[in-house]
């Protein structure tokens, strides 16, 4: 249906205009390669003059007139000059102008070198220098304000700025020429343009990005959609699809079908406005795969702030803004050096001032990104709505597999393995706007995805932070796990929203990689399979297993204070290292403004901007050495400061330690689970509350051996209608109590528990433990030691 017989051919500028008569059958399809894309893989040699617009191949081969090229290796320029800076302020940049003179690059040291020059705050000013992006840097020398040599005949004359403040310039040295072909006489090709240096080994190539510009923007202005036949296709810059009232852009085939920008920089395909685009069947590649994910992170530097790998050299292959429905389908980026499928935009708007046009749907489906440098989805600010991820692969990801701060996201049915982190919410200041105060942003469901190995960055698979809100985690498989799996972060940085109100549910979590009495992947390391740290959460009929023996570095569950409301029932633990632990948030004071108040540098507190009345009469333990140092009582809170006001007086330097906890009851509710098999089935090593319970679970010892204490309890909790059974080994303990933080026996209530096989029931840190405890209606069944 889509091939195109044309009977005419009209050449305008050069490139071959698709306004051609096609048969009524396939009238609503523009052919690409009738708009001059060759398609075509084929490369030669050639030699450049400096100077002459000519240059002779060692064999034409396919090339045509009209068809676009580059030549590499012939034409010296400098791209993507940037100072960043000062250091004051984050993520601060703009173009280089003349701030800094460039000169002398002459390609010795490759083709596309990639430049910093990092200027550390102080005077006077020096600066030191990578090529590799950062990967090495050559040793810190003064600023001289003469012309200074860096590598490859590169050098750089710094002009007049505050330099003691900390900058950092980025540029790239290129040499290659695009062009277009105007003339082929034997071996010589005349091109558009000339180039500015002379070389014996430049290599000719196709360069198509004209050309499919030239049969996109034809088809938007005809209503025709556009087919792009098999073949390569080499790209120097971004191909634009914009404003587009309604255009399918499809390829034959993933497999025959190839966009390749690893000569180039930006999207391989680029949608904004317009208000439905389809884009169907193309494989894309760029030029950062996953072993130079390094260079794509976050760039360290001691001069500028906020610089990440990805901006001084970047690729993607799809990316969004503002389009308002978008359907991506078999679809494969790999060696992207950014967000391989990026999206971000407009939102919806405020109430007062609503926005017509932003991005209202996008589907990806059965699409992939493999082998790249950085994320593979993203939408990167709250703008879109609607955006699914269904079906698709992501392997082998040196970023995130899926960043989001959008609406109402649906991550469905994925391969997920060697990739970082699902990473919901990060709603920062320049993530979000107005509309986030009445809608919320962060609303995901991450249901029946398979995620397999480990995480090589983020430290999770799936993490809900910063701002996401009604987020559900449900019915996943994770397969040999040797990462951490699931957190509900509360941590939160000056003007950000924690994350709540997450279900965590119907997910099989099979910590077996590297564990003892398995053959799978490395030695094991530290992790854990769920984290809680979110207020407003369900953790639910979910199981957690390592097979083989146990493995005493996997956690299955994790609660850490000052968590809220939180309900976790009906799961199956098995063979862990920890079967359900609780902790405590650390924090620490970053300002003192006066003895009554404080500014934290370190937040892990769950603090929400909208309500200031949140931790009045909490209770605040200052820490020394890790050991309660003191108490304080929380009378106030400014949210937009970050102010906390103490009821009394204390002598508060920076960098004290502390920790929060609510005076009022924090509403846990751990309750059915099984627990068999671990080495430290429960520790509670929480502050706790009235309103702390713990009831009808089934505790046992399994199969594991050495396992001293089945329950530690080291805060307030309830115990009621638990079943524990099995620890029979001589010296273990069924309930270990331990006196709150400041040494104070607890009065805990235990009721109705059911003690069976057990050698010992009760052990004590210190004596008097037991007695401080109300206990009524616990049952003792063949047990060798039963307390009085």
């Amino acid at each position: 249906m889509k091939t195109m017989v044309c009977e005419t051919i009209i050449f305008l500028g050069g490139l071959m205009a698709c306004a051609a008569v096609c048969s009524a059958a396939d009238s609503d399809w523009l052919n690409a390669r009738d708009c001059g894309a060759s398609g075509a893989k084929y490369e030669t040699v050639a030699t450049t003059v400096a100077g002459s617009n000519q240059i002779t191949a060692k064999d034409v081969g396919d090339f045509k007139v009209g068809q676009g090229v580059m030549v590499s290796r012939c034409n010296v320029r400098y791209t993507n000059k940037l100072l960043w800076g000062p250091r004051s302020k984050y993520g601060a940049s703009k173009a280089l102008g003349d701030t800094v003179e460039i000169r002398g690059y002459d390609g010795g040291a490759g083709s596309w070198i990639v430049y910093a020059l990092d200027v550390e705050p102080g005077s006077p000013p020096g600066f030191r220098w990578t090529d590799d992006i950062g990967r090495t840097w050559k040793p810190k020398v003064a600023v001289t304000g003469d012309w200074q040599p860096l590598g490859g005949g590169t050098e750089v004359k710094f002009g007049k700025l505050d330099w003691e403040s900390g900058y950092t310039v980025t540029f790239s040295a290129r040499d290659q020429l695009v062009s277009r072909i105007e003339k082929i006489d034997g071996n010589a090709l005349t091109l558009k343009d000339a180039a500015n240096r002379s070389a014996q080994d430049a290599i000719v190539r196709h360069c198509d990005d004209a050309a499919l510009q030239a049969a996109i923007d034809q088809g938007i202005k005809e209503k025709r959609n556009v087919y792009v036949p098999p073949g390569y296709y080499r790209l120097s810059r971004s191909v634009n699809v914009r404003n587009a009232s309604g255009i399918t852009v499809e390829a034959s085939s993933p497999e025959h079908t190839v966009l390749d920008i690893s000569e180039g920089e930006g999207g391989c395909i680029n949608l904004s406005g317009g208000t439905e685009v389809n884009l169907r069947n193309f494989r894309m590649v760029g030029h950062t795969g996953f072993a130079d994910r390094d260079i794509a992170g976050y760039f360290n530097t001691s001069g500028a702030r906020g610089i990440w790998g990805f901006y001084l050299k970047s690729c993607c292959a799809v990316t969004i803004a503002n389009t308002e429905r978008v359907l991506v389908e078999n679809c494969h980026g790999s060696r992207m050096s950014c967000e391989c499928f990026a999206s971000g935009g407009r939102s919806r708007g405020s109430q007062e001032e609503p926005n017509q046009a932003f991005t209202k749907s996008t589907t990806y489906l059965r699409c992939s990104a493999t082998d790249c440098g950085r994320n593979g989805f993203n939408d990167w600010n709250c703008g879109p709505e609607n955006t699914s991820v269904l079906y698709c692969r992501i392997v082998d990801v040196g970023g995130c597999a899926w960043e989001s701060a959008s609406r109402f996201v649906k991550f469905v049915g994925n391969y997920v393995r060697n990739a970082g982190t699902v990473a919901i919410g990060n709603l920062g200041v320049d993530n979000r706007d107005a509309s986030f105060e009445h809608l919320g942003s962060g609303q995901h469901i991450v249901a029946d995805n398979v995620f397999e190995s480990t995480v090589p960055y983020g430290g999770c698979a799936i993490r809900t932070a910063r701002g996401a809100t009604q987020v559900i985690i449900r019915n996943n498989l994770f397969i040999n796990f040797g990462s951490s799996a699931v957190e509900a972060s509360a941590m939160v940085g000056p003007n950000e929203y924690p994350s709540a109100n997450t279900t965590i549910t119907g997910n099989i979590f099979d910590m077996s990689y590297g564990s003892v009495g398995t053959a799978i992947g490395p030695a094991s390391a530290a992790r854990t399979a769920i984290h809680v740290s979110a207020s407003d959460t369900i953790v639910s009929d979910n199981q957690i297993y390592v097979r083989g023996t146990c493995d005493p570095k996997v956690t299955a569950i994790r609660l850490t204070e000052p968590v809220t409301n939180v309900a976790v029932h009906d799961n199956l633990i098995q063979n862990c290292g920890f079967g359900l632990i609780t902790g405590r948030a650390q924090s620490r004071v970053g300002e003192v403004p006066d003895a009554k108040a404080f500014i934290p540098s370190l937040r892990t507190t769950p603090l929400d901007l909208q309500n200031p009345q949140q931790c009045q009469g909490w209770n605040l333990v200052w820490l020394s050495g890790g050991k309660p140092a003191g108490v304080s009582v929380i009378e106030g809170f400014d949210p937009k400061t970050w102010r906390f006001s103490l009821k009394e007086p204390r002598d508060v330097k920076v960098g004290d330690a502390f920790e929060l906890f609510p005076n009022h009851g924090a509403n846990w509710n751990l309750h059915s689970n099984t627990i068999t098999g671990c080495l430290n089935p429960v520790v509670f090593d929480s502050c706790g509350s009235e309103s702390s319970l713990f009831r009808d679970n089934t505790v046992t010892r399994g199969d594991t051996a050495g396992v001293p204490k089945a329950v530690v309890i080291g805060g307030r909790l309830t115990l009621i209608g638990n079943h524990f059974s099995g620890f029979d080994e001589t010296g273990s303990s069924v309930l270990m109590l331990q006196p709150d933080r400041f040494g104070t026996p607890i009065h805990n209530l235990l009721r109705d528990n059911r003690f069976e096989n057990c050698s010992n029931v009760v052990g004590e840190s210190e004596k008097g433990l037991w007695q401080a405890c109300s206990a009524e209606g616990n049952l003792f069944v063949n047990c060798g030691s039963t307390p009085k």
